[in-house]
């Protein structure tokens, strides 16, 4: 290929990814993007520089070799695509679908500077489903048994990324999971229309063939605690993300009506009670919704409530759409799909009827004031600006934060004001020897890619730990 045509490709559009109509849609649970076609693929990797200080690694939490992964699609070597994904990323399938490489790799690409970036995201969901498609799914090759054991306390993005590049070392690693499917919020959060659990499953299986083992229903810190898993473990990686919902602590959060975004998602994803009777977890029924919020989880609350048949969905944000955290393309499909924005607004009562039952939301309107620590601008109250929403159903979608099972049974475990544990930043090392953590536990609620990032660093850390001391059986003959 010669300069000439490098540039020409660069100068191309990006290439849109398909998508089922907004009216195909409402109605069921099935994947709103498409993915694209081989031809797409290549028309879209071929717009790569290929640079040789490549900005856009930098912005890869995991560090994908970008360049890499897309020149091989480009020059239809497939094969070598997906080998390289893997190099780095354990859950390339997921990734491409959920992560804001808008926000991460993608805005770093040179080609933004004047136009659209490259679709690194969509061209990375291409070359993983295409391995799968292919059904010739190949693992990396682990290293030699090095004889130590490694326990994983929960299975969302960031204990699966432990687990498997521990691994990959050669270590045998066990994964618990309290839920009865692994997953974390990958099952539980994440709506199938934007995550396809058989793609999780999929993902899962493949941890599986490499050797994790997960062991499902097993809650730590009731089960066993950390210190007993230390017993039996040479190392122990806390991955239990951020799963204890956020309230506004307003009047009326108790009504009948009122639900977490977690709750309400976890009944729809993890139990399917969209697929009731089949699934014997009956959905919620409403009529009209109120969701509060403007993150991704109050997209996904506020969609997944229109697919369970709410005549009316409205979504109640205290500022401006520009402020809102969610993905553009989350806010898109849900103003696609009719969800009613009432912005610059914030809810401060629930209302209910006599029989303690939500009958509605009161409100206030906002103006934009200074920036506040987050970088946005601050909300502000008007006077005498107070109206009500009629709605028979509340979902607050205000974050999460760490559940405290893990931290009120482990002493000496350092946490910080919210609950989260502490950390070395490098390493993921807790104030526990032989006790790491990385993820949601220790940041909040944050992206997939920034948890697996940490659990990759964690992971090499726990690897040069415990290749430093002898295997715990070795330890326990030598005290006996």
């Amino acid at each position: 290929m010669t300069e000439d045509s490098d540039s020409s490709n660069a100068a191309r559009g990006r290439v849109p990814m398909r998508e089922r109509p907004p009216a195909d849609r409402v109605g069921n649970f099935d994947e709103v993007p498409r993915g694209y076609s081989l031809e797409e693929a290549f028309a879209e990797a071929g717009r790569c520089l290929g640079c040789k200080k490549p900005l856009c690694v930098a912005g890869c939490p995991v560090e994908i070799d970008i360049p890499g992964f897309v020149g091989a699609i480009a020059r239809g070597d497939m094969r070598a695509a997906v080998d390289i994904l893997k190099r780095t990323n354990t859950l390339p399938a997921i990734c491409g679908r959920v992560c804001p490489q808008e926000d991460q790799c993608e805005v770093r690409c040179v080609l933004a500077r004047t136009g659209e970036p490259v679709a690194i995201g969509n061209l990375e969901r291409f070359a993983a489903d295409w391995e799968r498609q292919q059904g010739d799914v190949r693992m990396p090759e682990p290293a030699a048994p090095t004889g130590r054991r490694v326990a994983v306390v929960g299975s969302g993005p960031a204990g699966l990324t432990c687990a498997g590049e521990l691994v990959r070392r050669g270590h045998e690693v066990t994964v618990f999971e309290a839920l009865h499917e692994p997953g974390g919020v990958l099952t539980y959060g994440i709506p199938e229309f934007r995550l396809p659990k058989a793609i999780v499953q999929a993902e899962i299986d493949n941890l599986r063939r490499m050797g994790v083992r997960i062991e499902t229903n097993a809650v730590v810190g009731k089960l066993d605690t950390v210190d007993e898993l230390l017993e039996e473990f040479d190392a122990v990686f806390i991955g239990t993300g951020a799963g204890a919902p956020k309230f506004k602590g307003i009047p009326g959060e108790n009504l009948v009506g009122v639900y977490s975004a977690n709750e309400y998602l976890t009944r729809a994803n993890l139990m399917r009670s969209y697929q009731w009777p089949r699934s014997g977890t009956p959905p919620i029924r409403s009529r009209r919704v109120v969701v509060i919020g403007g993150g991704n989880v109050a997209m996904d609350a506020a969609r997944t409530a229109l697919r369970l048949g709410a005549e009316e969905v409205v979504l109640a944000y205290r500022r401006s759409r520009d402020e809102m955290p969610a993905r553009d393309a989350e806010i898109h499909h849900a103003e696609q799909e009719g969800i009613e924005f009432q912005l610059l607004v914030d809810p401060i009562e629930v209302l209910g009827d006599s029989e303690g039952r939500v009958r509605g939301v009161r409100c206030l309107r906002m103006a934009l004031g200074e920036p506040d620590a987050s970088g946005r601008r601050r909300p502000v109250p008007i006077d005498g600006s107070e109206f009500e929403i009629a709605c028979d159903t509340v979902i607050p979608a205000l974050g999460n934060e760490p559940n405290p099972l893990i931290r009120r049974t482990t002493p000496g475990l350092a946490v910080g004001r919210w609950g989260n544990i502490e950390v070395s930043a490098e390493t993921g090392e807790t104030s526990r020897p032989g006790v790491f953590a990385g993820g949601d536990v220790v940041t909040g609620g944050a992206t997939v890619i920034e948890a697996m990032g940490a659990a990759r660093s964690a992971a090499a850390a726990i690897h040069a730990y415990v290749m430093a001391r002898p295997p715990k059986a070795d330890r326990h003959s030598d005290e006996s």
